[in-house]
């Protein structure tokens, strides 16, 4: 009895000390990325020869070799010579409906697909402003862990419409049970083409948003309707002020309440540039991601004369220039430019898109280091992300690791080495 008694002693102390020591499954818990140029997403100078530490999907340490410890049990990464920014915030997208040049898809599977898009191009999250469902919602829910390796997503649910207040209180409590991170509202005539959301109802959604705990980001064109807007309380300006530029009071409104402002010069741009067949259908950072029948699709004469022909498109390319001529402005006077695209609708591709959004945006007129902190830094504030967009201690560790200097030229943001979300490598692309 004795002997069996010590017997299951010494084989419980064993296998006490077998599982105290066993490693997890991944060969590092800890990993060293050390010798880059860390440009953090906050504004501030860039850190030379430095070290990025992370443990559990989370920064633990951030700063130059001279001042970093880095812990012996860690796994060393080099990247002497590379430069590392954080992942871009797209705080505009639209997530999981279209499927080459159809929308309707929406679905777990497309979600994940389009997620996985993005990370690849460095797009590290995505705010989806509209068209949401349940998919979404479950997908958002659990992707604070160490494990990701796509995109994050936030989600807005369904864009409020109705006539009377009653109808858009329902359409919030819809979404409310969804437990979405925004509420989208549309105050916009389309160019004179429909009716305009008036400003009773849009207070009413306001309102009743804030009294559930939730923030309104709003779809408009408009000067005067965005003043309303946020005389009204809205959260998040949506698109380009892009009828007429804007003026002092506009932004001493939008410096006063911090309220972000999204350009989305994309959106527009995909209005017209299919009435030719676009220069960036040959760029192969593009290319490597589009598939080749949606391209012949848009290539086809017929539905290039349409566009050519369009009313609408050629207005919008107008407003183009108007939206350009603020973002500047705006940006000049110290407002907040929160980075977004809207891309996500048919032909607005995901990832490239936020590529050319940034190109734009230095055409504009805004240097690399204002751009790279309106798409990191300030699109987090803008969502009200606190753990994500600059590299700090204590926030997740979604970054990109570039071959080129992105402050000489934001074009250097393509030269993507490697692309990480909470400390894991995100997976490339299979081939077929």
């Amino acid at each position: 009895m004795l002997k069996r008694l010590l017997f299951a002693c010494i084989t419980t102390q064993l296998l006490l000390v077998a599982c105290s020591s066993e490693k997890p499954s991944s060969t590092f818990d800890i990993r060293a990325f050390v010798g880059a140029s860390i440009i953090d997403g906050s504004g501030r100078e860039t850190i030379a020869n430095g070290v990025l530490v992370v443990s559990a999907g989370r920064i633990e340490a951030v700063g130059s070799a001279e001042t970093v410890r880095i812990p012996a049990d860690a796994e060393r990464i080099d990247v002497s010579g590379k430069f590392i920014i954080p992942g871009l915030i797209n705080t505009h997208g639209h997530v999981g409906g279209t499927l080459g040049l159809e929308g309707g898809h929406y679905s777990e599977e497309n979600i994940l697909r389009q997620l996985r898009l993005y990370a690849r191009y460095g797009v590290t999250t995505v705010n989806s402003l509209g068209g949401d469902g349940d998919a979404g919602a479950a997908l958002r829910a659990g992707q604070n862990n160490p494990d990701l390796d796509r995109a994050r997503l936030l989600v807005a649910g369904a864009v409020v419409t109705g006539e009377t207040v009653a109808e858009v209180k329902a359409v919030i409590d819809q979404n409310a049970a969804m437990d979405v991170d925004f509420i989208k509202i549309r105050v916009d005539d389309n160019l004179g083409s429909t009716k305009k959301m008036p400003p009773e109802i849009y207070q009413a959604v306001i309102d009743y948003a804030h009294q559930k705990g939730l923030r309104v980001a709003s779809h408009l064109f408009y000067l005067d309707d965005a003043k309303s807007l946020l005389n009204s309380g809205v959260d998040f300006i949506a698109h380009s002020v892009r009828d007429r530029e804007v003026d002092d009071e506009f932004i001493r409104m939008l410096k006063s309440k911090g309220i972000g402002y999204c350009p989305t010069l994309t959106r527009e741009v995909s209005t017209f540039v299919y009435e030719n067949v676009p220069d960036f259908f040959d760029d192969p950072f593009f290319l490597r991601e589009a598939d080749p029948q949606v391209l012949e699709q848009l290539k086809a004469p017929e539905r290039q004369n349409r566009i050519r022909n369009s009313e609408a498109a050629q207005q919008y390319k107008k407003a183009l220039e108007v939206a350009s001529v603020n973002l500047k402005k705006l940006a000049d006077a110290g407002v907040k430019i929160a980075f977004g695209t809207d891309s996500g609708p048919p032909a607005r591709f995901q990832g490239y898109f936020e590529h050319l959004e940034l190109e734009l945006m230095a055409k504009a007129g805004l240097s690399p280091k204002q751009i790279i902190v309106s798409a990191t830094g300030d699109a987090a504030s803008s969502l009200g992300l606190d753990e994500l967009g600059t590299l700090e201690p204590g926030k997740w560790a979604d970054f990109i690791v570039l071959t080129d200097n992105p402050l000489e030229d934001i074009k250097n943001t393509r030269s993507i080495e490697s692309v990480w979300i909470a400390g894991n490598r995100v997976p490339e692309r299979k081939q077929k």
